[in-house]
């Protein structure tokens, strides 16, 4: 007879890895909450209208949809199964009302419906998935086509001389363990190889829960494709340091200098018109 305890599942084997994803990246209610700050401050009204590119399980355009009821979203992406997640785990509990002001759009974000949209986000580094100057200025083109007039596109980004080497940074969430590791790193075309792991409190793990082929663009590249793709101009949105523990105070203001810090996190807003 075998031991009760090879009976059981390990957590890792119960977990559900989109569910790990929201809990240890996202904090959708503070997103939004910052994504409405970004655009009060650069066009001095709240925004209405979100296109959440790159969306996965849709949590932040569904947390933009049920805040307000004059707000409305629509949230693309390419893989149907975190889509169709999204849909039976966010979608649907939202109210009626909600989920009339939200579409769950599966397609490339090249095709993405074009609004025009008061707000557009690429972020969690998403579109670093373009690889080459061209292609990354198209999907950039296609964003300024689809933004109102008065629009705003934000965009996130990392770097420091540690977003060059392989490691591993462990950070507690919850009961597990979220684990980031940058596995490779070419110099020659800049493009890095990252996992996502999960590790749980009975020794189990989750390993490459998620794993990202991407190219490692630097502030001003992107800034001059948001420029060659038809933008009147953007900005580099610097975090703060708190004096009492040297770490991000997590607020962002706007620079034309940052600091040569290791590791930092970085968002940039671009202006249509």
């Amino acid at each position: 007879m075998p031991k009760r305890n090879s009976l059981k599942t390990s957590l890792a084997d119960r977990a559900d890895r989109y569910r790990l994803y929201e809990q240890s990246v996202q904090d959708p209610v503070a997103e939004v909450e910052l994504l409405q700050d970004f655009y009060r401050r650069a066009r001095g009204r709240a925004a209405r209208s979100l296109r959440e590119d790159f969306a996965g399980t849709a949590r932040v355009a569904c947390e933009w949809v049920s805040g307000n009821t004059r707000h409305r979203a629509v949230a693309v992406d390419n893989d149907p199964r975190v889509l169709q997640w999204g849909r039976e785990h966010n979608y649907q509990r939202l109210k009626p009302g909600a989920r009339r002001r939200i579409e769950l759009v599966l397609a490339d974000v090249l095709e993405a419906p074009r609004g025009p949209f008061d707000l557009i986000t690429a972020m969690n580094f998403s579109y670093w998935l373009f690889r080459d100057r061209a292609s990354l200025r198209q999907y950039f083109a296609s964003v300024k086509a689809s933004l109102e007039r008065n629009g705003l596109f934000l965009l996130d980004a990392y770097g420091g001389y540690d977003a060059y080497r392989m490691l591993r940074e462990r950070r507690k969430v919850r009961n597990f363990t979220y684990i980031w590791e940058q596995a490779d790193f070419d110099p020659v075309s800049s493009c890095a190889v990252c996992h996502i792991h999960f590790r749980f409190r009975d020794g189990s793990s989750l390993r490459r829960a998620f794993s990202y082929e991407w190219r490692l663009w630097t502030l001003p590249e992107i800034r001059e494709l948001l420029a060659e793709a038809g933008f009147a101009e953007s900005r580099v949105l610097w975090q703060g340091t708190d004096v009492r523990t040297g770490q991000g105070n997590g607020v962002f203001q706007p620079t034309e200098r940052g600091d040569p810090d290791p590791a930092w996190i970085a968002y940039i807003e671009a202006e249509p018109y």
